[in-house]
């Protein structure tokens, strides 16, 4: 079999027999097709051995690729050997000759100081006139006063739950648990959890939002529509906050990701137990989540050498 068909074959077999997101499948297959770019596509399946994958590594760190996307990249590859040796056609992984050092890349999240998330949320807020929502007949009135309390809602949203934005985009009306204030999320691997909305300010803004959202005449399940009633992209979202971050006056480039980093960086700093917040941002492993913890230990190192009462002792020696 040719490595052009055996691609076509995994991405066929071994999506139709695991429950991932269609975004997982087009990520294999784009890593699969550029293996098949570099080595040939009328190679055949079992002339791939392990110096053609340690030369495949070596292109890609030629290239300055980051150790993290090469390394995926082995593992997309690896899952592909994997599902042929399962199916027959090959008895064994080239990988269990591969000897590769990759190396590792420490990436810190990008959070949001407290004066640039504060700024966001009043700067939604100002857009946003109580008075305006809703008429006598519970129906929302003019789009872009709709359209100002969703913005409000999404960014209230994103910094209460630490969401990302595929699992917001992705959340419906019937998600929406009234007696705890909770969404039912599906995060990474469909697992689901709930996203609890703690504080009063934001629970009351997403009591508002979703008054209004049930008076829109659309036939959507989406909690967070666009202009045209259907379901708001990510893109879509990632440009609600991109307009707050500008007119709120923040001077350096805001993603949706940021938020959720920012109030895990926060939580962490306020002493919150750090299973709490795997728990909270949904991560199946621990590790994740430490990431956070070396921004918390940056902001606890800088407050010591401002304040530690040793540098008074040393000036007064």
């Amino acid at each position: 079999m040719i490595l052009k068909r055996a691609i076509a074959g995994f991405l066929g077999g071994y999506f139709s027999t695991n429950d991932r997101q269609p975004k997982t499948r087009a990520a294999y297959g784009a890593d699969l097709k550029q293996f098949e770019v570099y080595i040939g596509s009328g190679v055949s399946l079992t002339s791939v051995d392990a110096s053609k994958i340690e030369s495949w590594a070596a292109e890609m760190k030629k290239k300055e690729y980051s150790p993290a996307s090469i390394r995926r990249k082995l593992v997309v590859l690896k899952v592909f050997f994997g599902y042929w040796i399962r199916n027959g056609y090959i008895s064994e992984s080239p990988f269990w000759r591969v000897k590769i050092s990759i190396g590792t890349t420490v990436y810190l999240p990008r959070s949001l100081s407290q004066d640039e998330m504060k700024g966001l949320l009043e700067e939604a807020h100002r857009k946003v006139d109580p008075k305006n929502l809703i008429d006598k007949k519970g129906t929302a009135q003019r789009s872009e006063v709709f359209r100002a309390l969703r913005d409000k809602a999404i960014v209230e949203m994103l910094f209460a739950t630490g969401l990302r934005v595929g699992e917001l985009a992705a959340i419906d009306m019937v998600d929406f648990i009234s007696d705890e204030t909770a969404f039912r999320i599906r995060g990474k691997g469909r697992k689901e959890r709930l996203a609890f909305i703690v504080d009063r300010v934001a629970s009351k803004t997403h009591r508002d939002y979703l008054r209004a959202r049930r008076s829109l005449a659309t036939e959507s399940s989406a909690l967070f529509v666009n202009a045209s009633g259907t379901r708001l992209s990510t893109q879509g979202i990632a440009n609600v906050i991109k307009r707050l971050q500008v007119d709120s006056r923040v001077s350096r480039h805001v993603t949706p990701h940021m938020l959720r980093h920012t109030v895990a960086t926060l939580l962490l700093r306020n002493g919150t137990d750090i299973r709490v917040v795997q728990e909270f941002l949904g991560h199946a492993s621990i590790a994740t989540t430490q990431r956070y913890t070396h921004v918390a230990k940056e902001h606890l190192i800088n407050e010591l050498q401002a304040r530690h009462p040793s540098f008074e002792f040393r000036r007064k020696s």
